[in-house]
């Protein structure tokens, strides 16, 4: 659809749950679907069109995220018994573990210049119910943690220029969303509202 909202347009026009999109820098979309049974990771053109099933196992996959280059996709799996976080290369091949603990990784997110995954963890809080916010390396070595929160911290976002990163907090309530630099400093609350506020998501500028 156009900024605007108008010229809506079905893309995925399936009787399954197709959800968690994503862009690659050609224009293509990755996606988690349900059309096979459980939830794997698909991907297509814009149009819909050449959608073709990336991932295969019985447990689920979810969240994926294109990365910046378009050679390659992080998502994350209940694979091997909680939730880790994997990456791929964009037709499902070479697959690679980046997390692994007993707790739960969800939400990954690639840096503007590929270098740097975010996502969410209850790793210290050990309490599914309050994610904070980590970042790793691609490679997920240097995994170095951004909030500390009794609340919870998810789904980060970052900002083209590669300074921030947008997510969503309960830490005053309900779900809003908050911004902060990739250091976790300099904390700012962007929405105020009765409703729960989710799924933040940035103009995304290729180069």
């Amino acid at each position: 659809m156009l900024p605007d909202g108008s010229e809506q347009r079905n893309v995925s026009n399936n009787p399954a749950d197709d959800g968690y999109p994503d862009w690659s820098p050609d224009n293509q979309l990755v996606f988690a679907s349900t059309r096979d049974g459980n939830r794997e990771i698909y991907a297509m053109r814009a149009d819909g069109s050449n959608v073709r099933r990336l991932t295969y196992y019985p447990e689920e996959d979810m969240h994926p995220a294109w990365s910046p280059d378009g050679r390659k996709i992080t998502f994350a799996s209940d694979r091997n018994g909680n939730r880790e976080i994997y990456v791929m290369n964009a037709d499902g091949s070479s697959l690679a573990r980046l997390t692994s603990n007993t707790f739960y990784d969800d939400y990954p997110a690639w840096s503007p210049d590929g270098s740097i995954i975010a996502f969410a963890s209850d790793r210290d809080s050990h309490d599914f119910s309050r994610l904070e916010i980590y970042l790793m390396d691609a490679d997920g070595k240097n995994v170095r943690r951004l909030t500390n929160h009794s609340a919870d911290d998810r789904h980060p976002t970052w900002a083209p220029d590669g300074t921030t990163l947008a997510f969503v907090s309960s830490r005053d309530g309900n779900s809003e969303l908050y911004l902060m630099d990739t250091n976790g400093a300099n904390l700012i609350r962007l929405t105020n509202a009765p409703g729960d506020d989710e799924h933040p998501s940035w103009k995304k500028v290729f180069r």
